[in-house]
């Protein structure tokens, strides 16, 4: 992230691409891994020191990436196709999701986008182009991949979506990730994963789709293992649970407390919560082993707004339940999401309220303007009955791509960045997360109050016309 003149980094352990690369490998398939975290380059988003990152690259090129990153990865596929036009090039992540169609239509030189969990579609996809020589230098589109589930892809008769792939429901089995292929001290943030998916359904969230609304947990002793490990190889002290879900149930998140506790090990972690999944007796036993940083995903202060993005909870009980998280953990979050469309300025002052409320207590807030990312259901049910509106100044913060140069609360492009941003104007339908509905009504009154009462910066100046 660019503030000014100064550039931010911080990485983090790469963990998808990891736990691919250790599927891959278990399977007898050889993995040349790249971590583009690690480019030192000031400017790492110039395709040159992407290309130069990339030199001598294997067979098969496989680009992961989440929708903030997704222009650039899809240009970053352009320019390695150009460079190596006998290499296939495939897409994973959760970037894509939900507009694999588009990007295979439009964009002729991704080959392959892998859908869903990686560990298994991707080994029997380069098993399936090893096998019939795609991985010398064939073409992948010369090759039948009709059988490989979990894939979209194109050949000289057209696009094809393959069903999907089941689910992977123990994932004490996939083992951990190939901590080998990275230099573990490198890394600022050590996240893990203790579950994949979320059974619920609410419509603004793009996580939980992606999973297909189906949710499975590592068991409490695989994830202390990995932690130990970890602590042991890396002198690993802090973890961020990373997965929505951890608080999956009472039961598992004590047992987990118990395990950690057992280990004698002085570890700390953070977590996410669910409000309505909380009690006391919980976070006092997750607090006594460790745990610094509860996380909760509260996103109105309105019931009206709870009710319509199901978010399964109310305003009330987020009342009740932050103010007795705040004096347990030495940090408590609160996340709100803002700018629903059918938020009115009534709803966004409960909100408001809320989020002061929970300031004066402790807790810290982190408000963030709602992203229509394309696997949502809130972008389903408006996109087509509604202008999408692109401001150059305003991004949704899931969004934010590093192109940008953040100055106050407004964002700048760089004239040198100009073709990511004109292919996302240009195409609203893969990347809707990066506008909006209703500037002038909607989106800019609510963030001027926000700016009222400090929850965003005051702009340091007017955006340019």
């Amino acid at each position: 992230m660019r503030y000014g003149h100064q550039i931010e980094r911080e990485l983090h352990v790469p963990l998808g691409c990891l736990y691919l690369a250790k599927a891959m490998g278990d399977g007898g398939l050889e993995v040349d891994f790249r971590d583009y975290q690690n480019c030192t380059s000031d400017v790492p988003f110039d395709m040159e020191v992407f290309l130069d990152f990339c030199a001598n690259p294997a067979p098969v090129i496989g680009l992961s990436c989440m929708a903030n990153l997704l222009p650039f990865t899809i240009l970053a596929g352009k320019a390695l196709k150009e460079r190596f036009p006998d290499r296939t090039i495939v897409l994973g992540g959760v970037g894509s999701k939900s507009v694999e169609d588009q990007i295979l239509r439009r964009f002729p030189w991704i080959d392959v986008i892998c859908r869903g969990e990686g560990e298994l579609t991707g080994t029997d996809l380069l098993r399936t182009l090893k096998n019939s020589g795609g991985t010398q230098g064939q073409d992948a589109r010369a090759t039948d991949l009709s059988a490989v589930a979990g894939i979209s892809y194109r050949n000289s008769r057209g696009v094809f979506h393959n069903p999907d792939r089941p689910r992977i429901t123990d994932l004490d089995a996939i083992g951990f990730p190939a901590w080998e292929k990275v230099d573990l001290k490198g890394y600022a943030g050590y996240g893990m994963m203790t579950s994949r998916g979320c059974p619920y359904k609410c419509t603004f969230c793009s996580v939980a789709p992606v999973w297909n609304h189906q949710s499975y947990s590592r068991s409490p002793a695989n994830i202390v293992a990995e932690m130990k490990y970890l602590h042991e190889h890396a002198g690993v002290c802090l973890f961020l649970f990373q997965d929505e879900f951890f608080v999956s149930g009472k039961e598992h998140v004590m047992e987990f407390c118990r395990e950690l506790e057992a280990t004698g090990l002085s570890l700390k972690w953070k977590a996410f919560g669910r409000v309505n999944l909380m009690d006391e007796e919980m976070m006092h036993a997750m607090a006594d082993c460790g745990c610094l940083e509860l996380r909760f995903g509260i996103e109105s202060g309105s019931d009206k707004v709870l009710k319509i993005i199901k978010k399964g909870f109310t305003a009330a009980q987020s009342l009740e339940i932050v103010p007795k998280a705040i004096p347990i953990f030495p940090r408590v979050d609160t996340f709100f999401v803002w700018g629903y469309p059918f938020e009115t300025m009534e709803d966004f002052n409960q909100s408001l309220f809320q989020m002061v409320s929970f300031r004066m207590m402790g807790a810290r807030i982190l408000p963030s303007l709602l992203s229509l990312l394309p696997q949502t259901e809130i972008y389903r049910d408006y996109a087509a009955n509604v202008p999408l509106e692109f401001c150059q100044y305003l991004l949704p913060e899931f969004v934010f791509t590093g192109h940008e140069i953040t100055r106050g609360g407004e964002v700048e492009v760089p004239p040198k960045y100009k073709e990511y941003f004109d292919l996302i104007v240009n195409n609203p339908d893969i990347f809707p997360g990066f506008f909006h509905i209703d500037l002038k009504n909607n989106v800019l009154p609510k963030l001027a109050l926000l700016r009222q009462f400090g929850f965003y910066p005051a702009a340091e100046e007017e955006p340019a016309k």
